[in-house]
């Protein structure tokens, strides 16, 4: 024993003892409701921003106010939830900060189809009377997910939810607009952006899902004879805006044409050959036609080479050209323009169907259309620097540090963002043209110019602009207040790697901007995605998708929770199945039934533990492993490892404090006395412990029990237990020698074809070894009577250094045995022998993979255990 000193936990409890008062069976749907509103009556969640406790700060990446609770949010909150519950337990004024994005597009098409049933368009209300319905439709409607959050046990300071159109994070929109416009980071340009022809907006990049569409390859011949020239395109329609050809400047096939025109096919207009490296010779034909107006790589070669920018289409993808294709939508006019080339002898080559990635609107699925439009613009070179330095120096860390690589790829290389979006509903672009075209920027505090032909932009911001000023707008900036100088920056951001490019770094640019070069967070913990059992990608289209609530319904929420958390590996993505949320549901019940046969044999906070010398081996041992156990769970969330402290906390509940302790603690309780009551008291320390380590992951089903057992008011506000010091490795190793025991007298009644719960005459020789403390133990959890008058000691065991006699006269057909054993055995001889052979072939041994060599190394020796195991068996078979 390397301490003999035993100390009670941090924020060890002495209470009277409670009545016992459980039912029989855990049903969460009874507990969870009535006791999460409990906690949020007590505020236990809030923040206060004038203690003086370190805060510990977390914001919830704001879910769509049109949404509603997907497996992806109950996983991450059960990560956030999960940290967060810990922080608070371990005395940091902690804040989970609340709240939901107004979400322009998805918002504005739901509102939008609501008006169609009535047989509206927003036109039809015009600007000022939409926008009010949106608001309408918020109010009754919008934030669903907030009562499904509460349904999975988020504790978050739910006074302070905030939403991004509110009043305080308007005027932030506002004044960093205003700041970055003035800094000469804000700027108005005609640039190629990601158009939908049916929400008509440009949307981010984020908001465009990329799938594997059929659609044709058609090789269009430009020009005549020597002089002609043959490019390939999916978007046959575009040929219309061409005003050049590319090649690349050292592609011998078309020097003679460089700086020459030729004509294209349908129009009467003559365009010029040019020479860019941005087109691959060895790709196609080796020449592409550039088409500036409707091609971000075009348009790129277009400014190059000045080329004019014809646009071709308008806002519903319709074309706009001259002759006979006007009015036209894009994808007619695809299939007749490739009839009207193919009449003119223009068709080189067909292909279709041609499978390529085409770009969707995440929200309508439209194909969304690069289109040349003027819009606003965040200048990003200097912000993102900023937010790549604050990582390489340290000043954040992500997690895990594979991830740094992805982030760099990302920072180091992004483009200008376009930030203007054709919407009514959003932050309106705080910009007033007047009549002689002036640009006037109008901060929050401002009077904007007014007068005759002095106008609004139109444009509202892209969601991802206001959601980047989450971590400091919600706490009150610009405004210097208590909780921004309490909680920014935020300790924590928790988050999927999805969005690490879009959010995390528009985050990053921001807070580094607006806060004077202070990071948003000291640290991004990235997660995967949740996928189904098989590790593919949940969604409605394949039919898996599900639905988290209808889960919480037959399981429970712990058993959702915790079924996330054990699968949640930092970056990796998370499969989940039905089957596991049931598996948890069963561990949530083992924690319960096991607790309420605690409570009513006795286990008890009451008092001091006992000092060490009055302990059992059984008693130091548990108390030696839950030592170790808090302080392997502490360094697991110090280190977002969710799924190793799961694991942790699994199997140390239900293998050794449930299986092992409390079945070892029967024979002690039975016989009462001074052993007994010490025994209640650490049991009760265990459960206390034990309760309090997994609440964060499993606050329901624990906070009823930890308040059962030690009639203190709640969980959440418990303090959170403290590896003490106390190791006993000698009571260890002597539990291991009793655990060795039991289980392989287990696995030969197993092998033998008893009941678990069959009896057994048996004789114990434990003489001259730890285990003679611990007969009558050993006799209970392996059903073995006392030898009696005519015991026929039929089965010999050696194990541990001890001998465990069986008298199996009677409880098995020894024949059948015999011969079932003896095939096994000749199976396994026949597998020794085959091993054994390839492994003395020098032949195979030069020419086979290590790997391969190794295993079966394996092979043999477990053929040699087996056969060692079985030899065992049949010489403790009963003699005929």
């Amino acid at each position: 024993m390397t301490d003999n000193t035993q100390r009670p936990h941090d924020g060890a409890v002495q209470p009277t003892s409670p009545p016992i008062d459980l039912p029989t069976q855990y049903a969460p749907a009874e507990v969870e409701g009535p006791l999460y509103e409990r906690w949020v009556e007590r505020g236990y969640f809030e923040a206060d921003a004038k203690s003086d406790k370190e805060p510990y700060t977390i914001v919830i990446p704001p879910p769509n106010v049109t949404g509603s609770l997907h497996l992806g949010h109950a996983f991450e909150h059960t990560l956030i939830d999960a940290l967060t519950r810990r922080k608070r337990m371990q005395g940091y004024e902690t804040l989970w900060q609340p709240g939901m994005d107004h979400a322009g597009i998805a918002t504005q098409n739901v509102v939008e189809r609501e008006l169609a049933k009535e047989g509206k368009s927003r036109h039809d209300l015009g600007r000022e009377a939409f926008v009010e319905r949106v608001w309408k439709w918020k109010a009754e409607s919008g934030g669903q997910i907030s009562g499904q959050m509460k349904r999975l046990g988020d504790g978050v300071a739910w006074s302070r939810e905030r939403f991004t159109m509110d009043e305080g994070l308007s005027r932030a929109v506002q004044t960093i607009f205003k700041r970055l416009y003035d800094d000469e980071l804000i700027y108005r340009a005609e640039r190629i952006i990601n158009w939908c022809p049916r929400c008509l907006t440009a949307i981010s990049d984020i908001e465009v899902e990329y799938q594997d569409d059929d659609g044709e390859l058609v090789s269009i011949r430009y020009g005549e004879g020597d002089n002609s020239i043959v490019v390939a395109t999916t978007r046959a329609e575009t040929m219309l805006g061409d005003t050049a050809v590319a090649v690349h400047p050292d592609d011998e096939r078309y020097r003679h044409l460089v700086g020459t025109e030729i004509e294209l096919p349908l129009t009467g207009r003559r365009i010029p050959v040019v020479a860019d490296e941005h087109v691959d010779p060895e790709f196609g034909t080796g020449a592409v036609k550039v088409t500036p107006a409707h091609d971000p790589n075009d348009f790129e070669i277009g400014q190059r080479h000045g080329l004019p920018n014809l646009a071709v289409m308008d806002e519903h993808a319709v074309i706009t050209a001259h002759g006979p294709f006007q009015g036209l939508d894009r994808l007619e006019a695809r299939s007749t323009i490739v009839a009207a080339l193919r009449a003119d002898g223009r068709i080189v080559a067909e292909k279709r169907p041609y499978t390529h990635s085409v770009g969707h609107c995440s929200r309508c699925k439209t194909t969304i259309e690069p289109r040349l439009s003027m819009q606003w613009w965040v200048k990003v070179g200097p912000l993102a620097r900023a937010a790549g330095d604050a990582v390489r120096d340290g000043r954040v860390a992500i997690h895990p540090k594979e991830m740094e690589s992805r982030y760099f790829g990302w920072v180091d290389n992004l483009h200008d963002w376009c930030i203007s979006r054709q919407l009514w509903w959003g932050h309106r672009i705080p910009v007033w043209y007047g009549p002689e075209g002036e640009a006037v920027c109008v901060g929050p505090d401002e009077e904007p110019p007014s007068g005759e032909g002095w106008r609004q932009d139109s444009d509202v911001l892209d969601t991802w602009f206001s959601s980047g000023l989450w971590p400091f707008s919600t706490l009150g900036w610009p405004e210097r207040t208590e909780s921004l100088e309490k909680f920014y920056p935020n300790s924590v951001l928790v988050t999927g790697y999805d969005i690490l490019f879009f959010w995390v770094a528009r985050m990053m640019m921001f807070g580094l901007y607006a806060m004077d070069g202070t990071p948003p967070f000291h640290t991004i913990a990235l997660h995967g995605m949740v996928r189904d059992q098989f590790g593919k990608k949940m969604s409605k289209s394949f039919g898996n998708a599900v639905n988290p609530l209808d889960w919480m319904d037959t399981y429970g929420s712990d058993a959702v929770r915790f079924t996330l958390a054990r699968g949640a590996n930092p970056g990796v993505d998370v499969p989940i199945g039905e089957d596991w949320v049931q598996a948890s549901r069963n561990f949530a019940n083992k924690i319960w039934n096991a607790t309420r046969f605690a409570l009513m044999n006795g286990a008890t906070v009451e008092g001091e533990l006992p000092p060490a010398e009055r302990l059992s081996a059984a008693d130091r041992w548990i108390l030696s492993r839950l030592n170790s156990v808090v302080a392997e769970v502490d360094a697991y969330y110090d280190d977002y490892q969710f799924s190793k402290l799961s694991e942790t906390l699994f199997h140390f509940a239900w293998d050794e404090v449930f299986d092992w302790y409390v079945e070892l603690s029967k024979t002690t309780f039975q016989k009462g006395g001074p052993a007994a009551d010490a025994s209640r008291r650490v049991l009760g320390e265990v459960l206390d412990v034990t309760l309090r380590l997994l609440h964060p992951v499993v606050p329901f089903v624990t906070e009823t029990l930890w308040t059962t057992l030690t009639g203190q008011e709640s969980l959440v506000i418990a303090n959170w237990p403290s590896d003490s010091g106390f190791r006993d490795t000698d009571a260890e190793r002597e539990i291991e020698t009793v655990q060795q025991v039991v289980t392989e007298v287990r696995r030969f009644r197993a092998d033998q074809g008893l009941q678990p719960g069959q009896k057994v005459p048996a004789r114990l020789d434990l003489a001259g070894t730890a285990l003679a403390a611990h007969e009558d133990a050993i006799r209970q959890l392996l059903r073995l009577q006392p030898e009696g008058e005519g015991f026929t000691a039929t089965a010999t065991l050696p194990v541990a250094g001890a001998t465990v006699a069986l008298d199996l006269s009677g409880a098995i057909d020894v024949e059948a045995e015999r011969k079932r054993l003896a095939k096994d055995l000749a199976a396994a001889q026949k597998e020794l022998s085959q091993t054994t052979a390839k492994l003395g072939n020098e032949a195979f041994l030069a020419k086979a993979p290590d790997q391969v060599v190794e295993k079966i190394r394996k092979r043999r020796e477990a053929a040699e255990a087996d056969i060692e195991r079985i030899s065992a068996q049949l010489d403790g078979l009963p003699q005929a």
